[in-house]
C-alpha cells in the first residue's frame, strides 16, 4: 500500500481536505495510508521547545537539527525506501512527471517546515530532498504537503473512476489542457464549437490538440521547449 508519513508541528491539519472526495474515499478503502507525526513530541525541556534563534543573528526562529532528527529517526525505519521530502520554497519545483514518479513508488515521508526553516545540518544528515510547489511563501509546509499528497493519491490505482481520465490533463503531455464543453448547447449566446458535435473523432482529436498547443503558447510558452 502506498503510504505517507508527515512530520509536522500541526498533525491535526491531516488528513484535512484529503479526508474528503477521491482521496478521502481512497483512504477509507485502504488504497493509501497516512500517518501524521508530531515533531514536538521530541522537543526539548518541559515546554517541548523545537526551535531556537538563528546562528549569526536575524529575525525569526529555526527548527533545531536534533529535534527534527530525533522525530525522523523515531518515525522511520532504517530500511524505509520512501523519498524524504522537505517542503521548502527553495526546493526543486514539483512537476507532474515528479508526481508520477512518487505515485509509482512505495510512498513518501514529508517534512513540514515552519518559522524561518530547519537547521541545514539535518537536511544533509537525513538526506532530505527539498521540494517547492511554487514561487511564493506559505506559513508552513503543511499546505504544500497536502498539495503534493493530493497530486500523488489521485494517480494511485483504483482512485480515479476512469483510468484514462488523467491522461489528457494539463502537463501530462507537456501541454495545457484543451477547453471543455457540456450541456446546454447554447449558453448566453455562446455555442459549443461545432466540431465537437460532429461525431468525427479524428477531427475532434486534431482540434483539441491544436487548442492545447495554442493555449500553451499563449499562457505557458516556457513549457514548449520541452516538447521539441
Amino acid at each position: 500500500m502506498w503510504s505517507a508519513t508527515v512530520f509536522t508541528l500541526y498533525p491535526d491539519m491531516f488528513p484535512g481536505p484529503l479526508g474528503t472526495s477521491l482521496a478521502g474515499d481512497a483512504l477509507t478503502r485502504g488504497l493509501w495510508g497516512l500517518e501524521p507525526r508530531n515533531i514536538r513530541d521530541h522537543g526539548q525541556g518541559r515546554h517541548r521547545a523545537v526551535d531556537d534563534t538563528p546562528a549569526g543573528g536575524g529575525p525569526g526562529m529555526v527548527i533545531r537539527a536534533d529535534v527534527l532528527a530525533n522525530s525522523l529517526d523515531a518515525g522511520l525505519q532504517p530500511d524505509d525506501q520512501r523519498p524524504r521530502l522537505l517542503m521548502s520554497p527553495r526546493g526543486r519545483p514539483l512537476t507532474q512527471s515528479r508526481v508520477r514518479e512518487l505515485a509509482a513508488g512505495p510512498g513518501v515521508a514529508l517534512v513540514c517546515g515552519r518559522f524561518e526553516g530547519v537547521d541545514e545540518r539535518v537536511i544533509e544528515a537525513r538526506g532530505l530532498e527539498e521540494v517547492s510547489i511554487g514561487d511564493y511563501i506559505l506559513s508552513g509546509g503543511e499546505m504544500a504537503a497536502l498539495v503534493l499528497l493530493d497530486a500523488c493519491v489521485r494517480l494511485l490505482p483504483g482512485v480515479m473512476g476512469k483510468e484514462a481520465s488523467g491522461q489528457d490533463e494539463s502537463f501530462e503531455n507537456g501541454l495545457l489542457e484543451y477547453p471543455h464543453y457540456t450541456r446546454p448547447r447554447d449558453f448566453e449566446g455562446r455555442d459549443i464549437p461545432a466540431i465537437l458535435l460532429s461525431g468525427d473523432h479524428a477531427k475532434i482529436a486534431a482540434w483539441r490538440r491544436a487548442q492545447a498547443e495554442a493555449l500553451t503558447r499563449h499562457r505557458r510558452p516556457d513549457l514548449l521547449p520541452a516538447k521539441r
